[in-house]
């Protein structure tokens, strides 16, 4: 640990003096991706001669997939098919961060690339404008893995006092939260809001509304720049959905989720439909909820701390203590949305919102994905 947090203390002032130069006609765009855990990201910069207007202007790349659990080394070719585009809060304009697919040798869906799955039955739910805002909850820890701020031997004062909190015994970290919240704004990632949460040293910030596959390739891309923002300042961003064990406050990533006819009057009678739906197929979603099969989140849903049990199903107006909830001016209005609770915060987005619509939309049932046609 002690060369990870020696890196972290390198003269930030002096860097930016080569950062400030000119780059010429030249554009380095960093490729980002989803590695094999499921969970982490990886990125590689190359440079490049031409503006990038969209997407459709970054040109494929590969990398060495046997170094990142997503092949074996007789044959570690992958490939990297760029599939959205942001801003480089990082290296400023004109740079571009990229987001990626990732293929195997033979130009086919990576077993681990989640997202085209997720992209093949958004596609067939376009008519419907499925609409998701995921709010996202982390911890900051120190490069020893210990919650930032919280005494070195003991524990800070109980929970209360955290939430939404303000001054230097309350919030553990706002420069950490004001440079990403920031960095996403230059980004283009659809960044809603940010607060502190109820145990000191996580907070949540609130990705949305996005359609579609858009909610999971802001979401990753979110995450990727929490990531880097952290790491200049030497801390780690954690997504462990009990990242301490006792009474304190788990780590989720609330799905909020609506579709047009929800949206529209009398919208609520659609939502209650699609409850009664999830009702009947919890156990699929409690698997798809977090990157274990649920073993996660069974440490975080215990009931307690503003959760749901894991192994029951509930739905009420306004109840954090739900499985999902419907917040409380949707019960006036009867219309708007409803918030799933359930997924962790270590949660693929893609997975998550791909089992929404097909339980929600395409009325799937039963314990397993099955196949729709196109």
């Amino acid at each position: 640990m002690s060369s990870i947090a020696a890196s972290t203390k390198l003269n930030k002032t002096v860097r930016q003096q080569y950062l400030d130069l000119p780059q010429g006609d030249k554009v380095q765009a960093t490729y980002i991706w989803i590695d094999g855990s499921g969970e982490g990201l990886r990125s590689k910069t190359r440079t490049l001669d031409w503006e990038l207007k969209s997407v459709q202007d970054v040109p494929e790349w590969n990398f060495d997939g046997s170094s990142t659990f997503q092949s074996e080394g007789s044959n570690s070719d992958m490939f990297l098919i760029p599939v959205a585009i942001f801003r480089d809060p990082f290296r400023k304009d004109p740079n571009k961060l990229v987001l990626c697919e990732v293929l195997n040798y033979d130009k086919e869906p990576a077993d681990t690339n989640l997202r085209d799955r997720c992209r093949r039955i958004m596609s067939l739910v376009e008519k419907e404008r499925p609409w998701f805002g995921m709010e996202q909850e982390y911890t900051l820890l120190g490069t020893d893995r210990h919650p930032f701020g919280w005494p070195r031997n003991g524990f800070p004062g109980p929970q209360g006092p955290y939430y939404c909190g303000v001054g230097a015994d309350k919030a553990y970290g706002r420069d950490v939260v004001e440079a990403h919240y920031r960095g996403c704004l230059y980004a283009g990632v659809k960044i809603c809001g940010s607060n502190a949460e109820v145990m000191p040293a996580q907070w949540e910030f609130q990705v949305g509304p996005c359609e579609g596959i858009s909610m999971g390739d802001h979401l990753w891309m979110a995450r990727y720049i929490l990531h880097r923002v952290c790491e200049d300042f030497g801390l780690i961003a954690s997504f462990d959905p009990k990242p301490i064990p006792g009474n304190w406050n788990g780590a989720g990533c609330h799905t909020n989720f609506s579709t047009q006819d929800m949206r529209q009057e009398g919208g609520l009678k659609v939502i209650e439909a699609a409850i009664e739906r999830l009702a009947k197929r919890h156990h699929y979603h409690i698997r798809a909820y977090d990157p274990k099969g649920g073993l996660d989140n069974a440490r975080r849903l215990t009931g307690h701390h503003e959760t749901s049990n894991i192994d029951h199903f509930s739905a009420c107006v306004s109840n954090r203590g739900a499985s999902i909830r419907i917040p409380r001016a949707v019960g006036e209005e009867q219309k708007g949305y409803f918030e799933d609770r359930r997924p962790s915060a270590n949660c693929d987005p893609y997975v998550v919102t791909e089992a929404l619509v097909r339980t929600c939309l395409l009325k799937e049932e039963g314990e397993e994905s099955g196949e729709f046609n196109q």
